[in-house]
């Protein structure tokens, strides 16, 4: 949510169907993301950073914070070198909405 999202073309055929990842992966879960991440200054931070935040709960806005994940940029590189997908699109974030 704060950071950059990609649309990728997968290139391979057979195993990986055309397909490649469709997320960075978790690096923490999302208790411990609470623990580590208060809501309320990932609301602000996302603010200052030009993105418009919508969710009921800073609890479940901490489950998802950017630290809670691997680097996007980082996942599509090794898409990419591996040959499964290429890049099409980078986009930037302007708004998140959370249930």
């Amino acid at each position: 949510m704060g950071t950059a999202s990609y649309v990728l073309a997968g290139l391979v055929d057979g195993d990986a169907f055309h397909s490649a990842c469709r997320g960075a992966g978790r690096t923490m879960s999302r208790h411990a993301a609470i623990r580590r991440i208060r809501g309320r200054d990932l609301r602000a931070q996302l603010a200052l950073a030009g993105i418009e935040v919508r969710s009921p709960s800073d609890r479940g806005l901490a489950e998802e914070a950017p630290l809670a994940y691997k680097d996007v940029d980082e996942v599509v590189a090794t898409c990419e070198r591996a040959g499964l997908a290429r890049r099409v699109a980078r986009l930037r974030p302007l708004g998140v909405v959370k249930g």
